[in-house]
C-alpha cells in the first residue's frame, strides 16, 4: 500500500512539473496545468491513478493547509487600514453580488439551500494569484484601478476564514442551523482568536528571542512545522475547520524577526503541495461532464463571467473609479479563483455538495481560469485608454523642489534597502523585477511595482525610466546587470545609474556601457550605494 502510494505522488510530482514547464512556456497560469494533468491522469482519461483508498488526500489537506498558512504570514493589518473604503465598500458588494444572484439561481434550479449558498460564496472568490500577477506585469499595481482591484482581493482572502467556519453549521442537511448553533460557533471562535493573539504576543517577545541565539535554520523548520500542527489540532479539536487553523498559526508567527525566514522556508514545500492539491483536484474532476453536458456547462460558464465582470463592475464604481476603468478591471476579476476549489473540496467532503455539484463547480472554474488572460488583456487595454483619454497623468513631470523620479532594478535585498532609502530621501521610487513575489511586499506599501525583464524596453517604458534621474541596478550578476545598463543607456541618456557589481575586474566594462557609479561587492555594495545615491539626491 505504501509502495503504491509513493508511486502515485511521484506520478503526480512530474506531471506537475512538466505541466509547469509547459504553463511558463506558454505564459499561462500554472494552476491550469495542474488541473488539466490531473484530469488527464484520473479515472475519466488514462486512468493512471485512481487512489480507490483516498490516501492522497493527505498530500492535497496539507497543501491546503501551507497555502493558508503562508496567507496568515503575510496577512497585513496596515494594508486593510490604508485601503479602508475600498476594501470594505467594493469587497462586500463584489462578493454579495456574486453570491446572493448565484445562490439564487441554484435555487431556482432545485438545489439545497447549504449547497446554493456554498457554491454562490465559492464563484465569488477571484485568483489573487493570477490578478496580482498580471497586473505587476503591467505596472498597474499602484494605478487607482490596480488599488482597488487588490483591495477587493485583499478583502476576499480576509472573508475566506469566516465561510470556513460556517461550513460545519451546513452539514446537517435535514436542519437548519439553530441560534444556539450561531452563538456557540462565535464563542469558541472569539476564544480561539483570544490564543492566538496571546500565542502572537509571546513568541514575538519572549520565545523567539530565546530560540534566535541558537542561530540554526532546522530549528526555525522544527518550530514552525511543529506550531502548524499543533494549532491546527487544536482547532479540529474544539470543532472548527484545520483550515482556520493553518490559518491562525500563520498569524501567530506574522510581524516578527523570523516572518521572513520562515516564509522563504515554507514556500518551496508550499509550491510542492499546491502542485499536488491541484493535481489531485483534476483527478477527482470527471471531465465527462464536458461532453454529456456540454451545453449547460457553458451557459453556466458564460452567466459565471457575466455576472463576476457586473458585480466588480458596479463594486469597483462604488469606490468612485470611472466606469470604463471599472468595466477593464471587472474584466480581470471574472475568474474564479483558487480558494473556491478549497470551499467546494470542504464542502463535498463535508456531504453538502454531492458529486454532480462538485463536478459542474470545477467545470467552470478551469474553464473561467482557461479564459481569464485573454479577458485581463482586454480589459486592461480598455483602462489604459480610458486613462489616456480621460485622466491627467499620474505621475506629471518633475520640477524644481518636486520628488524625483527614482527606478530600482532587482528587489533583492540591497535593492529593498536602496528603495526604502530612496522613499526617505523624497523620490517616486518604481522597483523592477523577475518575480511577481518579490514585488508583492512593496505594492503593498505603496511603491510603484514593474514585474518583468529590465533589458527589455516595454518592461523599462512601463517604469517610466526615460523620465528617470536616479538609477539603481542592484540585480545580482554582472553580467544581467551589463545587459540592463545597455538597454538603459538606450531609453534614458541622461539618467545617473549607479551599479552593484560582483567582481572589480567587471567594473570597467559596466562604466564604459553608460553606468555612472559601479560599487563593487567587496566595498559592501549595499552601504556604498546608499551613500552614493544620497549624495546625488543632495
Amino acid at each position: 500500500m505504501t509502495q503504491s502510494v509513493i508511486h502515485d505522488l511521484l506520478i503526480i510530482l512530474t506531471a506537475g512539473l512538466l505541466a509547469s514547464i509547459l504553463c511558463r512556456w506558454l505564459n499561462v497560469s500554472v494552476l491550469i496545468g495542474y488541473l488539466l494533468v490531473g484530469t488527464l491522469l484520473g479515472d475519466g482519461l488514462l486512468g493512471w491513478i485512481l487512489d480507490e483508498a483516498h490516501q492522497l488526500e493527505a498530500f492535497t489537506e496539507v497543501g491546503v493547509f501551507l497555502l493558508l498558512f503562508t496567507i496568515g504570514l503575510e496577512f497585513s493589518l496596515d494594508d486593510i487600514r490604508k485601503l479602508g473604503r475600498t476594501l470594505i465598500v467594493g469587497g462586500a458588494a463584489q462578493m454579495m453580488l456574486v453570491a446572493v444572484p448565484v445562490a439564487g439561481g441554484l435555487r431556482w434550479l432545485g438545489s439545497s439551500w447549504q449547497a446554493a449558498w456554498l457554491i454562490g460564496a465559492a464563484i465569488s472568490f477571484s485568483s489573487t494569484v493570477l490578478v496580482f500577477k498580471a497586473l505587476s506585469e503591467w505596472g498597474q499595481t499602484e494605478k487607482p484601478h490596480g488599488r482597488r482591484a487588490i483591495g477587493i482581493l485583499l478583502f476576499q482572502d480576509a472573508a475566506l476564514i469566516p465561510l470556513l467556519l460556517l461550513i460545519p453549521l451546513l452539514t446537517s442537511p435535514d436542519r437548519s442551523p439553530r441560534v444556539s448553533d450561531y452563538l456557540w460557533l462565535v464563542m469558541v471562535s472569539s476564544l480561539f482568536v483570544l490564543a492566538v493573539i496571546g500565542l502572537r504576543r509571546l513568541l514575538s517577545d519572549w520565545l523567539i528571542p530565546k530560540l534566535t541565539g541558537f542561530r540554526s535554520p532546522e530549528l526555525v523548520v522544527l518550530f514552525t512545522i511543529v506550531s502548524l500542527g499543533g494549532v491546527t489540532l487544536a482547532a479540529y479539536s474544539v470543532g472548527l475547520p484545520p483550515a482556520v487553523g493553518a490559518f491562525a498559526a500563520g498569524l501567530i508567527f506574522n510581524g516578527n524577526r523570523w516572518t521572513k525566514q520562515i516564509d522563504a522556508l515554507v514556500l518551496p514545500f508550499r509550491e510542492t503541495f499546491a502542485a499536488v492539491f491541484f493535481v489531485g483536484l483534476g483527478l477527482i474532476f470527471d471531465p465527462r461532464v464536458l461532453w454529456t453536458e456540454p451545453a449547460q456547462v457553458g451557459l453556466a460558464l458564460l452567466a459565471v463571467l457575466i455576472v463576476k465582470t457586473l458585480a466588480a463592475t458596479v463594486a469597483l464604481r462604488l469606490t468612485r473609479l470611472s466606469w470604463p476603468c471599472a468595466l477593464g478591471t471587472g474584466l480581470g476579476l471574472a475568474q474564479v479563483g483558487e480558494f473556491a476549489f478549497v470551499l467546494v473540496l470542504l464542502g463535498l467532503e463535508s456531504n453538502v455538495l454531492s458529486e454532480e455539484e462538485y463536478q459542474r463547480v470545477v467545470a467552470i472554474a478551469v474553464g473561467s481560469l482557461i479564459l481569464t488572460p485573454p479577458m485581463m488583456q482586454i480589459g486592461l487595454r480598455l483602462v489604459r485608454n480610458a486613462v489616456n483619454e480621460d485622466a491627467p497623468p499620474e505621475f506629471p513631470p518633475t520640477a524644481v523642489g518636486d520628488s524625483r523620479l527614482a527606478t530600482v532594478i532587482g528587489a533583492g535585498p540591497i535593492g529593498r534597502q536602496v528603495a526604502s532609502q530612496l522613499e526617505i530621501l523624497g523620490c517616486d521610487v518604481c522597483l523592477i523585477d523577475l518575480s511577481p513575489i518579490n514585488l508583492h511586499h512593496f505594492a503593498q506599501e505603496g511603491f510603484r511595482t514593474v514585474a518583468g525583464d529590465a533589458t527589455q524596453r516595454s518592461i523599462l517604458e512601463l517604469a517610466q525610466v526615460e523620465r528617470c534621474e536616479l538609477i539603481a541596478v542592484c540585480v545580482p550578476h554582472d553580467e544581467s546587470a551589463l545587459q540592463v545598463v545597455v538597454a538603459v543607456q538606450k531609453i534614458a541618456p541622461q539618467a545617473t545609474m549607479v551599479v552593484r557589481c560582483r567582481y572589480q575586474g567587471n567594473s570597467a566594462k559596466i562604466l564604459r556601457a553608460g553606468a555612472k557609479h559601479v560599487v563593487s561587492e567587496e566595498a559592501e555594495a549595499s552601504l556604498a550605494l546608499l551613500g552614493i545615491l544620497g549624495r546625488l539626491r543632495r
